[in-house]
């Protein structure tokens, strides 16, 4: 008996970072630039092994080489413009946000299932989140912004959500930014364990199954 999922944990980065072919491992299946290709194998998931520092560097150098357009890290102030957008999405689609890290090259978001599914989440929020960015003059209408789909990790237990909550919060605070706090991000309450919840729930009953 398959667990149910409760929430997605989705991720995705500004373009240029983290490419398919990174020597650290990557979620992507396939590297679709010729020239991207010349950087080395693909492999797909995180390596056991990490490299070191200075063949990250080496790496990076070479692939700003062969890439379209520059890469840019979101500033202070277009990463405010990014949450401004989140807010918009959660709002209209009513979604639960359970975490948000919006990093410098990178997004983290936690939201409890819907009946949109996490593809859709991410071109909601990647769209909002581009265009907003483009009319408030971070980028130029050439300028790629989001480095493609992104990926999500299911979440089937309260136990991962806080792990992953935990582990969002302190993504920002590992580079020395600030703990960031949103608005639209929503104190998780342990559903669908929550207190008051039915013991005859299908997650409930599944949980016992299992």
């Amino acid at each position: 008996m398959n667990p149910i999922v409760i929430a997605y944990h989705l991720v995705w980065t500004i373009y240029g970072y983290w490419l398919p072919n990174d020597l650290r491992g990557s979620m992507s299946k396939r590297i679709r630039n010729d020239l991207l290709k010349e950087l080395g194998d693909l492999h797909y998931g995180r390596k056991k092994i990490q490299p070191l520092a200075k063949d990250l560097r080496a790496f990076d150098e070479r692939a700003d080489a062969v890439l379209k357009f520059p890469v840019i890290e979101l500033s202070a102030d277009a990463r405010r413009t990014i949450a401004d957008a989140f807010a918009h999405v959660v709002t209209k689609c009513k979604y639960t946000c359970y975490a948000c890290a919006i990093m410098p090259d990178h997004v983290h978001l936690l939201i409890r299932k819907h009946k949109h599914q996490a593809g859709e989440m991410i071109h909601n929020l990647q769209r909002q989140s581009h265009l907003l960015l483009r009319e408030r003059g971070f980028f130029d209408m050439h300028h790629p912004i989001w480095g493609g789909p992104g990926w999500n990790v299911f979440l089937d237990h309260p136990e991962e959500v806080w792990r992953t909550i935990s582990y969002i919060e302190q993504n920002p605070v590992k580079i020395g930014l600030p703990k960031q706090e949103y608005a639209f991000v929503t104190p998780y309450n342990n559903w669908p364990l929550h207190e008051g919840h039915s013991p005859n729930s299908p997650y409930v009953r599944r949980m016992r199954g299992l």
